[in-house]
């Protein structure tokens, strides 16, 4: 299937890079804006938008009829979701499918399987992926959670299994805080989510987060773009990424991306997709979830590869053949840190006009943004207005450039955590690589 016309379902700055790549490609790009957005930056360079409803989510970016309706009338062949919003939503897909538009992502059934994280977990397990102890699918009460807890030792975490972004979460030490925790979790998964579903893990203490990047084609092949390091955290929030993970050696390495690749020919999975995963002091990984989606990190694998992965999510939907993971070579350190509009010490939103916006430059430092000088940044949506992203030849000399970059960055009228990120560029626990998913929580 040759794709011409691709509806970008998103907003922000992966709606603006989703269309570089849809022009750079030779195909036309249709953007979708809500009210809020009608001044958006990523609009001026789609080769047509359509505005679909009102400032809130659920009246446009998260309205599929309107979606729907925007491609059906703009003629598009394709809708690429991004990430957030419709991205991982199976009836979303579904409805795709009965009108004839390629979804530019996995299939229903692949969606299905890693939606829940509890039966995840399970399918895993099959697939011979090593997994945290814990529950056989979802836990019917609290009861039985304190059972489990009891089996398998404190501490445990309570995990929404529709959940995400750290909601839904709770983390159990004393058995007499289990059914607190519970409750809690269940009501915050049943607002966030509309499922109160809960399953429930062993706790690993400082834990680090680490994911592989893989792309699957119809014809079965699979290749991994390596890994990245999302330790850097805070409330479950990634901050900071990098790739490669030196929190590896080779042999760790090399066994990770074996389970990935297995794991995703195991389920038949096809575009674009990551394994998120735990490692304890003792270098063994556990699997934690499955991301049917695009990342926000995907630009570190693309900048020690080469690849551009929205471009071959482009190219797998049109039913290309994968290249051959030994045609892929990995080169130095990448990190990106997430430029959001908050408060750079309590992390409180700081929407308003930007007064001031001068973004860093030089050689191999990338700024992926929607944002502009006179842009108002709205309230309704995720805070992050871009990603700073750099390449060195190594991890020191990587983190001496974003020290650099992030110096050049100027944004006034609204704060954004920029000197957050100055002030770890300079912290000797980091540039020592002795952190972990806990580290902000305990500094």
């Amino acid at each position: 299937m040759k794709i011409e016309k691709i509806l970008v379902a998103n907003r922000g700055e992966i709606a603006l890079r989703a269309i570089r790549t849809i022009k750079e490609m030779g195909k036309q790009a249709i953007a979708v804006y809500s009210t809020a957005d009608k001044d958006a930056l990523y609009l001026q360079h789609a080769d047509a938008s359509i505005c679909i409803g009102g400032a809130k989510s659920s009246e446009s970016y998260l309205s599929i009829p309107s979606i729907i309706s925007a491609a059906e009338i703009s003629g598009c062949d394709a809708i690429f979701p991004g990430y957030g919003f419709l991205s991982e939503n199976q009836t979303f897909v579904e409805i795709c499918q009965h009108h004839n538009i390629k979804f530019i992502g996995p299939s229903v059934d692949s969606m299905v399987l890693m939606s829940d994280k509890s039966k995840a977990k399970e399918v895993m397990k099959k697939a011979g992926v090593p997994v945290i102890l814990g529950s056989d699918g979802a836990l019917k009460d609290v009861a039985q959670a304190k059972e489990l807890a009891e089996q398998i030792g404190l501490p445990v975490i309570v995990k929404a299994s529709a959940g995400g972004g750290g909601r839904g979460m709770r983390v159990v030490e004393k058995m007499e805080d289990l059914e607190k925790s519970f409750l809690a979790a269940e009501s915050e998964a049943l607002s966030a989510f509309g499922d109160g579903t809960l399953y429930m893990e062993k706790y690993i203490k400082n834990p680090r987060h680490i994911e592989v990047q893989v792309i699957g084609d119809s014809f079965g092949n699979v290749v991994h773009i390596g890994e990245r390091d999302c330790s850097m955290q805070r409330r479950h929030q990634k901050l900071i990424e990098e790739s490669p993970a030196i929190a590896l050696d080779d042999k760790t390495r090399a066994r990770l991306h074996e389970v990935a690749v297995k794991a995703t020919k195991y389920i038949g999975y096809e575009n674009a997709g990551t394994f998120e995963f735990l490692l304890d002091a003792d270098k063994n990984f556990y699997f934690m979830e499955m991301n049917t989606r695009l990342q926000v990190e995907h630009c570190v694998s693309e900048m020690v590869s080469g690849i551009d992965i929205i471009e071959w999510m482009i190219r797998v939907a049109e039913g290309e053949k994968l290249f051959d993971q030994s045609a892929l070579t990995f080169k130095g350190h990448a990190i990106e840190c997430r430029i959001t509009a908050e408060d750079p010490v309590k992390f409180i939103p700081s929407p308003g006009k930007i007064t001031k916006y001068i973004i860093p430059g030089g050689r191999n430092v990338r700024m992926d943004s929607h944002a502009y000088q006179g842009y108002s940044v709205p309230p309704h949506y995720d805070s992050m207005i871009g990603k700073l992203i750099v390449w060195g030849e190594d991890r020191t000399r990587a983190i001496k450039k974003m020290k650099q970059a992030l110096s050049e960055l100027q944004i006034e009228g609204i704060k954004t955590v920029r000197d957050f990120h100055l002030g770890m560029m300079d912290n000797e626990d980091f540039i020592d690589n002795k952190f972990d998913t806990n580290y902000l929580s305990r500094y």
